[in-house]
């Protein structure tokens, strides 16, 4: 069971959050307090109803315990207390779920990354069909998506494309796609008929607010040039790509999307900042411990993470040996959550057996 001392201190924070909040704090300050604030509100709704429930249990105790009671009172209380004692129980779980530590970024919107991995044309091919799943997917989840930034191979697929997926807890849910995709089928390239085995990669990132990076001028070169490729009556007439490079870390992003340089340049500060944030994450988490090698949507481009094969419409994620024969209707995007829940309810699975064990 929680420790009581544990309830207060939660009931106390939020308290106190509540009064800060109240007392006149602004900007930066006021948008940290209201985001703790939204994140314990959940966590503080279960542990009243599990102290509630731990109060009732507690009366029927005393009522079945009271010489005085008659056997009529006796009886109805004992029944009660079986029905609170299931109730506490599932309280319990649902409180000590809340309480595991969460990403700090998980209700943050999310950039995805998709890019051709080995494989050619089909590889790209590939990295297409993923891209789209993630558009549809993000759609049945009534979030906002935008593509930053394409680069089409020559048969319609894509060598690489960056899109923005914006919803609250749209980086939760979508940090367990980031590693190697595999796809087993027969390119539309075949002849023979023989299936071929080709890759494509995902990266995650979280997309960080105004207030989680700061980024100075100085530490930024802006280069602007002519577009390449396709892309209309601009192309090589006005020097609308932007390039940014972050002289600090040495990460460089380009946009040449719009016809705007100022919309391009927008764009590729959206990117950098999404970057940075996430190689700060990496290096505090690296130099914390080896957690986030092991964690699901750790964005580690060699792991191969899920295996999609046509000829068997299955779809095999690796991490969880979850196997179902409904390719279709998972690359479509359509029922891309059914693999998506048993990520998340086998990671929070992990996590409460270890917040168990720590508390045994």
């Amino acid at each position: 069971m929680i420790p009581a001392a544990k309830l207060e201190r939660l009931l106390d924070r939020y308290a106190a959050l509540e009064s800060e909040m109240a007392s006149g704090a602004s900007g930066s300050q006021f948008v940290k307090l209201s985001r703790e604030h939204a994140e314990l509100a959940p966590v503080i709704e279960a542990a009243r109803a599990y102290r509630s429930t731990q109060k009732q249990l507690e009366d029927a105790d005393t009522l079945i315990a009271d010489p005085a009671s008659d056997s009529e009172m006796r009886g109805l209380a004992e029944q009660e207390r079986a029905e609170l004692k299931q109730r506490l129980e599932a309280l319990d779980r649902e409180l000590k779920l809340q309480l595991l530590p969460k990403d700090a970024m998980d209700s943050s919107s999310a950039i995805v990354e998709v890019r051709a991995g080995t494989g050619g044309d089909e590889a790209a091919l590939f990295a297409a069909v993923l891209l789209g799943m993630y558009q549809r997917y993000a759609s049945l989840q009534g979030w906002k998506t935008e593509l930053l930034s394409m680069s089409e191979s020559d048969l319609g697929g894509i060598k690489e494309a960056t899109l923005e997926v914006e919803g609250r807890g749209a980086y939760a849910r979508l940090k367990f796609e980031s590693g190697g995709h595999r796809v087993q089928r027969v390119p539309v390239t075949e002849s023979q008929g023989r299936i071929h085995t080709s890759a494509a990669t995902v990266a995650v990132l979280p997309e960080p607010e105004d207030v989680d990076v700061n980024i100075q001028d100085k530490d930024l070169r802006i280069d602007v040039y002519r577009a390449s490729g396709a892309g209309g009556q601009h192309v090589n007439k006005t020097e609308s790509a932007v390039r940014i490079t972050h002289m600090p870390s040495g990460i460089v992003v380009a946009m040449q999307e719009e016809k705007s340089q100022h919309k391009n340049k927008a764009k590729a500060m959206k990117l950098l900042k999404a970057k940075l944030f996430e190689s700060e994450r990496a290096r505090v988490d690296a130099a914390r411990a080896s957690e986030r090698k092991g964690l699901i949507g750790s964005g580690d481009r060699s792991e191969r993470i899920r295996t999609y094969n046509f000829p068997q419409g299955r779809v095999t994620d690796h991490r969880i040996n979850l196997t179902l024969y409904k390719l279709d209707r998972i690359v479509s995007g359509d029922e891309l959550s059914d693999v998506i829940d048993a990520l998340v309810a086998q990671d929070q699975a992990d996590r409460l057996a270890a917040f168990e064990a720590e508390d045994a």
